[in-house]
């Protein structure tokens, strides 16, 4: 499973009127950042935009599920919702929907470097 380039690019595209979109390769998908900050990942051929308990409501009242995974016989979750469609053809929704996402990353408390 490879995060689809092309999907990437458009999302590069469509958001370059709010800045620059940036890439990471992880776990056969990839991490997006809008200006270093995290906004989305792709996984599972999807695009999921990151959420927090500020934005659930919203996520909630447009259907987004919730991104969870399987893991040692269990199922998780992380704190990303799957992009609604309409983002995938609509560059003005795509940054109504991925400046959503970009508040949520800058919420999150920074990661801790380890030595």
């Amino acid at each position: 499973m490879a995060a689809d380039p092309a999907l990437i690019a458009w999302v590069a595209e469509a958001l370059e009127p709010m800045g620059h979109v940036s890439s990471r390769r992880m776990m056969g998908g990839a991490t997006l950042y809008l200006d270093g900050t995290v906004f989305a990942i792709i996984a599972f051929d999807q695009l999921w935009f990151k959420a927090d308990a500020e934005s659930d409501a919203i996520w909630d009242a447009e259907g987004c599920d919730r991104f969870t995974y399987e893991a040692k016989g269990k199922t998780m979750s992380m704190n990303y919702r799957r992009a609604p469609d309409v983002v995938h053809d609509d560059a003005d929704a795509m940054r109504e929907w991925a400046g959503l996402a970009v508040q949520a990353g800058r919420r999150a408390p920074a990661k801790r470097r380890s030595r």
